[in-house]
């Protein structure tokens, strides 16, 4: 399984940014995926969640601001973040769990300036 995250970059607040995640090796459509950020000297945490039938859950601090999707067919998953303010500054990860074992991508850094 191999996970490659890309889209962050640098905004100012209350811009936005779409983070996108491609998997590969598994069959997607069958697995939960999942957005983590770790912000430094900080551990990393759960952001949004995503599960096979497109059911959504986020974590209180980005409610209402970031929206998490999926393309089954792309083998994608996105965080549309928007609204964006300095702290969510972080490295974001997608992460999934397939036959009992975690994949992480490689983070992709959001860096949002006021």
């Amino acid at each position: 399984v191999q996970l490659q995250a890309s889209g962050g970059g640098s905004v100012q607040t209350g811009g936005s940014l779409r983070l996108s995640c491609a998997a590969s090796g598994m069959n997607f459509k069958l697995a939960s995926m999942h957005w983590y950020r770790q912000a430094p000297g900080k551990q990393r945490d759960l952001v949004a969640t995503i599960t096979t039938d497109s059911s959504r859950n986020y974590d209180n601090s980005v409610k209402g601001r970031f929206t998490i999707s999926r393309d089954n067919v792309r083998r994608t998953v996105y965080l549309q973040m928007d609204s964006l303010k300095p702290e969510v500054t972080a490295v974001y990860y997608c992460q999934t769990r397939w036959y009992s074992r975690d994949f992480w991508g490689r983070g992709t850094l959001v860096t949002v300036s006021s």
